[in-house]
């Protein structure tokens, strides 16, 4: 039940619990995406200096591509009906699972943390429009409130997580596209048309943005959702429903926002640091609660899943407690992130940048390395083994470690974070390889995560073959 806390964790899920179809999916990740951020991914791909078609192209490659890798993860999930970072353990041993386990962790702690300040950021804004408060106060509550409703999810576990996405589905559904038809006149054909085309490494950088923004920021947490599906479930429809479920809302949303800041710069520039209190400015007055319930739900449907799937990667790390004291522990670093973005950050895409292409590095390798052991692999995960360092896993399988660790330092020398100086150090193989050095012009193609993803796929294709043949020969 939605109201019972959930005392699964990492094990595997029983054979009695096993239940639904896999277009159920469809649910939890349409939800995760419909998000209004959504709109304000269009400034960000404009920001690349691409013009409007290319964007539209890069923005329906990344995403679709980007989620397309979650549904074939979300496969492993009904292959071993258990969590994807114990199902990870088949490819990097139950010990050097340790590695994946803590990037999913900061990935998920990470991403809670931007939608939660963006709810709270959105609600001050409206709030403050509507002439209700609006300042630090307004702020401070609303980040209680959302988090309370995050961490509850959280605590409580799968079955309130997919029932709340159901009625997310619904009313964000509804109002996104009042939200769309209203802002319509604010569109400037013209101008968007005259937008300049880009450069070829401005188009892969734009690429690598929506890669690492949508699909390659859900991989590390697939599998979670689709463990309870009976193993008979159809493979095509779940990572069918998976892909079309967690597209359909971001591409439809990425074109109206492209559209929005493609015809006023000033509206770009402001999404930069309020992207969806930017976006309510365009409203009427009577539309703006709506608004703010629609940019809520969208954010903390997300922020759900990522606390739950957070909460489940600590306790893949070793945390000796219960699955909802670790998804309360994420709650507490969550409200102490928010805080941060809200009350100290000068802007919201600075941060969010850094954080994207910083963490997209390792976690393309990673994913590079899991989707190739997926593609190997016959036959269902042995169950036991997952639990088990002297099982037929091994304790560390270091080819699948020293893909991630070597891709990690290859694609952090190919990418750059301009927006955050602490990160200045990126780009340090752009001068050596002839790409221009931090100042070329393939310094913000971020190239880095594209190595990390291919280094990782390859790398196991050829160093695993015959290790994945031994394993379930066993």
């Amino acid at each position: 039940m939605a109201t019972t806390v959930e005392t699964n964790a990492l094990n595997t899920i029983d054979e009695s619990e096993r239940h639904g179809r896999p277009r159920d999916l469809f649910w939890p990740w349409f939800a995760a995406n419909v998000s209004v951020l959504g709109l304000g991914y269009g400034s960000y791909l404009l920001a690349f200096d691409v013009s409007f078609a290319q964007a539209v192209v890069v923005g329906l490659v990344g995403i679709v591509v980007s989620f397309l890798f979650c549904g074939f993860i979300s496969l492993a999930g009904r292959r071993g009906s258990a969590p994807t970072m114990v199902l990870s353990r088949a490819a990097f041993g139950v010990r050097g699972n340790a590695l994946p386990s803590l990037l999913s962790w900061i990935l998920t702690v990470g991403w809670e943390t931007v939608l939660v300040s963006l709810a709270t950021l959105a609600t001050a804004t409206v709030l403050g429009t509507l002439g209700w408060g609006g300042g630090t106060v307004t702020q401070a509550v609303t980040l209680g409130v959302v988090a309370l409703v995050v961490v509850a999810a959280g605590v409580f576990g799968f079955h309130l997580v997919m029932r709340l996405q159901q009625v997310i589905t619904v009313l964000t559904a509804v109002l996104t596209a009042v939200y769309v038809v209203l802002v319509a006149g604010h569109v400037d054909w013209a101008a968007v048309a005259a937008i300049p085309p880009g450069t070829a490494p401005q188009v892969v950088g734009g690429l690598v943005f929506m890669m690492t923004g949508f699909g390659l920021g859900w991989v590390n947490m697939a599998a979670d959702y689709s463990r309870y599906l009976p193993r008979s479930a159809s493979g095509r429809g779940v990572v069918g429903w998976t892909t079309f479920g967690a597209s359909l809302p971001p591409v439809l949303l990425l074109v109206a926002g492209l559209l929005l800041a493609g015809s006023d710069p000033a509206l770009a520039d402001a999404i930069g640091a309020d992207p969806i209190g930017a976006l309510a400015t365009l409203l009427p007055t009577w539309f703006l609660v709506p608004f703010m319930l629609v940019a809520l739900a969208g954010l903390v449907g997300g922020a759900a899943l990522d606390i739950y799937s957070s909460g489940l990667a600590l306790l893949s790390l070793g945390l000796p407690a219960p699955r909802w004291v670790a998804a309360a522990l994420d709650g507490v670093l969550m409200v102490l992130g928010a805080v941060y973005v809200v009350f100290v950050a000068d802007d919201f895409f600075g941060p969010f940048q850094g954080f994207l292409i910083t963490l997209g590095v390792p976690i393309a390798a990673w994913c590079g390395v899991l989707l190739a052991d997926i593609a190997l692999r016959r036959r269902d995960y042995a169950e036991a083994d997952l639990y088990d360092a002297a099982g037929r896993y091994g304790r560390v399988r270091w080819p699948a470690v020293t893909l991630v660790v070597v891709g990690t330092a290859i694609g952090w020398g190919l990418v750059t974070n301009t927006y955050a100086g602490w990160l200045s150090w990126q780009g340090y193989l752009l001068g050596p390889l002839g790409l221009g050095g931090r100042d070329g012009t393939w310094a913000g193609a971020n190239l880095g995560v594209l190595v990390a993803l291919v280094l990782g796929f390859v790398g196991t294709l050829a160093a695993s073959s015959r290790a994945v043949r031994r394993q379930e020969g066993r």
